[in-house]
């Protein structure tokens, strides 16, 4: 992988002296979901919170609004409907650099389906900046919607969005040995180096999620339940998020687009090392302690929960299905037909952009959509796609 920088260097061991003292203060032990939040979240010192490029070429990772404005407009074709009938906003969590706004609100101005407000919930100060100037670039009508947000508003009507948010939630790694169950945390020894150590004694916000994993292991005939070494992520902050989204909507839509897979495909036996994954200057790889501060640590989502989730806060579920048959309904093809394929500058780049969007050996088919609804509204570019099984 590419060699930091002195600057970058000094920064990433500013974050690791960081987690030291909070290891310390925790006696010796952290949870991961802990270390993951101070890697990615730690004001000035975490990945999303110091200033780090992520996005893009020059970045770590490429998101799909990054590939291509189709994916905006596709988003504002779908969510156009909720803010007509609601009159209200549309609330982005995690706006990233701020493409997918710029993209979204220019398609919804098109629709004449633009929002009172387009507010953007950022907890990073570098990433707000960078948003900013973004939306700065928009035609002033547009931007002078832009409202940037602390937390999530006690009451919202519109259309909230989510792409590739609930993948950095914190998460906590649990292990299975002879029938026992261990959560893995963080300790550091006597080089000063991050390294792993199981703790019998799990938090009893599992008990509920590991019942749960031990259970689909038994009904697909699984020997001796949950085989020994078995390593997996439960992720109850996700649950948290979807289950304060519910609150805070009042009428409206909630369209959340990640990587992941339902229970029985999360929790399978072939999975048995998780799906915690690094993203550093493009390259992935599997080391959480591995330049703390400088790199993306994610793992995929599982939607069973976050679906059962929001239909236990009084939300109705959509549907759910993949990105590809989400963008085909949302009409991806037709905005592609409106390019001239003579002007071949035009249509080239944007064709080759929609087949990675949509292409199974790309986007399509690894990222999915799930979305909800309450007080009537729907996404007909969700509730008209292939269903995929929750």
């Amino acid at each position: 992988m590419p060699t930091p920088d002195a600057d970058a260097l000094m920064h990433s061991e500013a974050c690791a002296a960081h987690i030291r003292v909070e290891i310390a203060k925790a006696k010796g032990w952290m949870s991961f979901a802990q270390f993951m939040d101070l890697a990615l979240y730690a004001p000035g010192l975490g990945y999303y919170g110091a200033g780090a490029r992520k996005f893009g070429a020059a970045g770590d990772f490429v998101t799909a609004p990054e590939i291509s404005s189709l994916f905006g407009q596709c988003i504002a074709r779908s969510i156009a409907a909720t803010i007509t009938a609601t009159q209200g906003d549309v609330l982005e969590l995690g706006p990233g650099s701020g493409k997918l706004a710029c993209d979204v609100l220019l398609a919804l101005d098109d629709l004449d389906a633009l929002p009172k407000h387009y507010f953007l919930l950022e907890v990073s100060a570098d990433l707000r900046q960078r948003q900013t100037q973004a939306l700065a670039r928009l035609p002033s009508h547009l931007a002078k919607l832009a409202v940037w947000l602390d937390t999530l508003p006690d009451r919202f009507d519109g259309a909230i969005v989510a792409n590739e948010v609930l993948d950095v939630v914190p998460i906590h790694l649990v292990t299975f040995s002879s029938g026992w169950v261990f959560e893995r945390g963080v300790v550091v020894d006597e080089q000063n180096q991050f390294q792993w150590r199981d703790n019998p004694a799990i938090p009893k916000s599992l008990n509920k999620p590991v019942s749960r994993i031990q259970t689909a292991f038994s009904a697909i005939g699984v020997d001796n339940g949950v085989p020994d070494g078995y390593l997996t992520e439960i992720a109850p902050a996700v649950d948290g998020l979807v289950a304060s989204l519910a609150k805070s909507l009042h009428r409206g839509t909630i369209l959340l687009i990640d990587y992941g897979f339902r229970h029985a495909e999360f929790y399978h036996p072939h999975r048995d090392t998780g799906t915690l994954m690094c993203h550093y200057r493009h390259y992935a790889h599997t080391d959480p302690f591995y330049l703390p501060g400088l790199q993306d640590i994610t793992a995929h989502v599982e939607f069973t929960s976050v679906a059962e989730t929001g239909i236990a806060n009084g939300l109705e579920l959509i549907g759910y299905t993949s990105q590809a048959q989400f963008l085909l309904q949302a009409g991806i093809t037709e905005l592609i037909a409106a390019v001239d394929p003579a002007d071949a500058s035009a249509y080239l780049p944007m064709t080759n952009q929609a087949q990675r969007l949509l292409s199974p050996a790309e986007m399509g088919e690894f990222f999915k959509v799930i979305g909800f609804s309450k007080g009537g509204c729907t996404i007909d570019a969700l509730a008209n796609a292939r269903p995929l099984p929750l």
